[in-house]
Formats: structure tokens, sequence, C-alpha cells
């Protein structure tokens, strides 16, 4: 089935997009934790900055104390004190 197709299909259902494709999620509490749903894999991981890569890009996170609390094939939570997170955007 076209990717044409699956959207109007997922819109009928009210199905959210990152549900059905493999665009990520990004869950921010604070300066403490992210949660990113969709991610392919972790490039980097030092205590003071971390690389995931993503279908849409890299995200880096820099910060301090920063911990892989759980990570599953479709999650992960960074944990720590967050300083900032910036995306490298893929080019297609």
């Amino acid at each position: 089935m076209k990717k044409k197709n699956m959207r109007k299909i997922d819109k009928i259902l009210e199905m959210p997009q990152e549900v059905c494709s493999n665009i990520p999620k990004f869950t921010i509490t604070g300066f403490e934790e992210i949660i990113i749903e969709n991610y392919k894999g972790i490039l980097e991981y030092e205590d003071f900055f971390v690389r995931i890569s993503t279908h849409i890009g890299i995200v880096n996170i820099n910060g301090y104390s920063l911990n892989l609390e759980t990570m599953t094939n479709d999650d992960i939570r960074v944990s720590g004190k967050i300083e900032s997170i910036d995306i490298e955007r893929l080019v297609e």
C-alpha cells in the first residue's frame, strides 16, 4: 500500500503520526529527562554527551551526569542534568 493511502487510513482512524511511521517523538521533562520514541541507535555515549540516531537525523544531548535509564526496541530514556538538545537533520 502506498504512503498516501496509509496516511488517509491513519487520518480516518485518528492514529498519531509517530505510531504509524518512523518519525521520532520527543518527550522532555524539565531539564532532567528526555524520552525518544522511534529511535534507530546510539552513536555515542558519555556522561556529558549522548548522540542518538533517528530516521530524521541525529539528536545531540549535552549536559552532565547523563544516564541511559531505559532502552527498548522502540524508545530510549536519557536522564541527568540536560543543558541543551539539538538535532542534525538528514538531508534527503
